[in-house]
């Protein structure tokens, strides 16, 4: 069960509709939110995914031992750490990090940068801030003289959501691109009620939207983003009361330019429900007024 932390629940949502986006603990979540007066809606967004069923990443190990890459791009930070816990299920880690030696290695910014430091894997090329995919390919073109991208088959490490901007950009400097997918948390097997909640966003029937991890943004944007409604989602989070548990959640929520309205005094479930619902009703306020 999920620890209220608030005790003496008051009706502080007042019957607003408030989203949560918790899978394992959904209906904790709902309860808690009853318990503050609003309206529960439940759309779970993840499921756990076994490593060896992430065969996106299995075939990019297997390719890249054989030598048929000539340059991996590494986009985060968890996905490096989650990509090389996928290839240690069929190859020795030594073997991996032999095999990346033999390529030019590029890292998005500090954090794959850390963790391909960890793993003893030189890095060619690193992306200056702000450690966007277009800070890479600045670098890479400013380098194109060292390392031209015609003709390369290259790799891109991705985690959680696609970028389809950077593989269009790479394609057309003749680059063979290979994107390599790396999951811990997939899309549920019933998207039904997150994408029920993409269109409740995208058409203001939300007041709050409760995010407890930075995979949940992913997802649902992801879902969004197949829905074709994307930027109408992102641009109803301006009417919304955003609520994030924590800083992590936060980076990803700013990562998408959405502006996140509170977090609680502690990561918890708890505290999250309840200070939301006890500042609700003027942070709501102050938001829309702001965007009248």
């Amino acid at each position: 069960m999920v620890p209220v932390e608030i005790r003496n629940p008051v009706n502080g949502f007042a019957g607003l509709r408030v989203l949560t986006l918790e899978s394992r603990r959904a209906q904790e979540m709902a309860k808690l939110i009853g318990n503050y007066g609003g309206e529960a809606i439940v759309a779970p967004s993840m499921r756990e995914v076994p490593l060896e069923s992430n065969t996106e990443a299995q075939a990019f190990a297997r390719t890249l031992v054989a030598g048929g890459f000539d340059m991996v791009i590494f986009l985060t930070g968890v996905g490096t750490r989650a990509l090389t816990r996928v290839v240690e299920t069929t190859y020795p880690i030594e073997e991996f990090v032999a095999a990346l030696r033999k390529v030019a290695v590029v890292a998005r910014g500090p954090k794959p940068l850390a963790v391909l430091k960890e793993l003893g894997v030189p890095v060619t090329l690193a992306a200056p801030e702000p450690n966007t995919w277009r800070e890479i390919l600045r670098a890479l073109d400013e380098n194109a003289d060292s390392f031209p991208l015609q003709g390369r088959r290259v790799a891109v490490q991705e985690y959680g959501i696609s970028n389809p901007e950077l593989m269009a950009a790479l394609a057309q400097r003749g680059a063979q691109v290979t994107s390599v997918p790396v999951y811990e948390w997939g899309l549920p097997h019933d998207v039904g009620p997150l994408r029920a909640a993409a269109f409740a966003i995208a058409h203001g029937e939300i007041d709050v939207v409760l995010f407890t991890s930075a995979m949940q943004v992913n997802n649902l944007l992801q879902v969004a983003s197949e829905l074709k409604i994307k930027e109408d989602v992102l641009r109803a989070f301006s009417r919304i009361l955003v609520a994030s548990i924590g800083p992590v959640t936060s980076l990803r929520l700013h990562e998408y330019g959405v502006a996140v309205d509170m977090e609680p005094t502690h990561p918890k479930m708890g505290y999250l429900v309840g200070e939301a619902a006890a500042k609700s009703a003027e942070l709501l306020k102050q938001k829309r007024a702001i965007g009248q």
